[in-house]
């Protein structure tokens, strides 16, 4: 995997870049096959802006709660008593994978930086038992746990059809609630079946023998977060926890009564919820604040692409390439090989458009009309922009980024393995969604 370490560092450019570079080749693409003038293709780019805002904070504050909650105390000390559990480097590497995977089909930032943590954990702890593990496979494992982040709880583009104001309600005329997609019979299969298939993937790629074993130095656990101390009785007030407990509680009682009245899961909800656990998990105010400033450097790639991306929707929208792109997708597929076409295409707009929320943003309003052409489920398109998005993240390295900072490694240490993770996954999904074919 040496050739495609070289080649991802080298050339591989960074996520606002991709989002600049495609802006212009879709305002290209609509002055060359649309009658639209440059003045009509810049205004509705520049109206297409701001029509994410709302999207783009609920992206946001999944990916800062995620990393808030990963990182409270009691988060933190379970995943240290679960580093525990690992007796051999097999189970270890094996261990950490399905532990990141199960959380991020929890909450997918959580997912992510706790595959970070649990691996440095479970190094350390291997460490002192004086057993020998590959510190590189242990982190590989941790960020694949993130393939299948699309089909939880947390998934952007099922969450946003759910939504009842949302651009997918607007362009099919109704929100598609969960049952169809992340809670369909189907998916929750393809999620489990990929989990297995993933652990003996890694199971296989495993050092053994006398293969070369790169052992975590030190022990370099990080510290838990330094809290202010009070010193005033401003300062008491915001280490009392109480005023965290109360809010986090009226949350908690909110949400019971939204699904006793009837309520579904939306982005919104969905954030809420987790909103509440870090505010009946923290100490105080002042633990917020802390845990704040430790996540927030996370957040900014999406608080800066996602005009971008809302810009690209706004040209395909207003000038018609949506039509155009969408007709020639009908031309190449049919009701059966839909869906495994949408995902092939999804894994390679990911590369350009690394955001899951971002990409949906993009790609979902072409495959949902060429679904429509095509008299195919609209879940069935969906889930493969889910499935296509969480399979190439394993080889694009915008999000393995926060847990390499965590774990203080590079790309190139953990491609090859993720390459792994790749082509085992991509067998899963696209077997999954030949099955499945127009829907079910």
């Amino acid at each position: 995997m040496r050739p495609v370490n070289a080649v991802v560092e080298r050339y591989m450019p960074s996520a606002l870049v991709f989002a600049i570079l495609l802006t212009v080749v879709v305002a290209v693409l609509a002055l060359l096959l649309t009658d639209t003038g440059p003045r009509a293709v810049l205004v509705a780019w520049g109206d297409g802006l701001s029509g994410l805002l709302e999207f783009m904070t609920q992206m946001a504050l999944i990916l800062l709660l995620g990393c808030m909650l990963a990182n409270t105390r009691p988060v933190r000390r379970g995943l240290a008593w679960l580093a525990r559990l690992p007796r051999s480097p097999l189970q270890a590497y094996v261990f950490v994978f399905v532990i990141a995977a199960a959380l991020s089909l929890v909450q997918w930032g959580l997912g992510l930086m706790a595959g970070g943590l649990m691996a440095r954990e479970v190094a350390a702890q291997m460490r002192a038992k004086g057993v020998r593990v590959h510190f590189p496979l242990l982190v590989a494992s941790g960020f694949s746990g993130f393939v299948v982040w699309h089909m939880g709880y947390t998934g952007s583009g099922p969450l946003t059809a759910a939504t009842a104001d949302s651009f997918v309600a607007a362009q099919i005329g109704r929100a598609i609630p969960l049952s169809e997609t992340t809670f369909a019979p189907w998916n929750i299969i393809t999620a489990v079946v990929t989990v297995v298939v993933v652990a003996g993937a890694i199971a296989l790629i495993a050092p053994r023998g006398g293969d070369r074993v790169v052992e975590l130095e030190v022990d370099a656990r990080e510290a838990e977060l330094e809290v202010e101390q009070p010193v005033t009785p401003a300062d008491r007030l915001d280490a009392s926890r109480i005023l965290t407990t109360v809010t986090g509680l009226g949350i908690v009682a909110y949400l019971v009564v939204y699904f006793v009245d009837g309520g579904t899961p939306t982005l919104n909800i969905v954030n809420w919820t987790f909103l509440a656990l870090v505010l009946l998990l923290v100490r105080s105010p002042f633990e917020i604040v802390a845990l704040v400033k430790n996540a927030v450097t996370n957040v900014g790639d999406i608080l800066l692409q996602f005009p971008l991306y809302a810009g690209i929707l706004g040209i395909i929208t207003a000038t018609g390439l949506v039509q155009i792109f969408s007709d020639v997708f009908v031309n190449v597929s049919t009701p059966q090989t839909f869906g495994f076409l949408a995902f092939l295409s999804a894994g390679l707009v990911n590369f350009f458009v690394p955001s899951g929320g971002g990409q949906f943003a993009v790609q979902g309003p072409i495959l949902l009309d060429a679904a429509n052409q095509l008299g195919v489920d609209p879940a069935v398109a969906i889930m493969a922009v889910a499935y296509g998005d969480q399979w190439t993240n394993m080889v694009q390295p915008l999000w393995a980024l926060p847990l390499l900072a965590i774990a203080g490694l590079k790309v190139r240490d953990i491609l090859g393995y993720t390459t792994v993770t790749m082509l085992a996954s991509g067998i899963v999904f696209a077997a999954t969604l030949l099955i499945v074919g127009p829907g079910v």
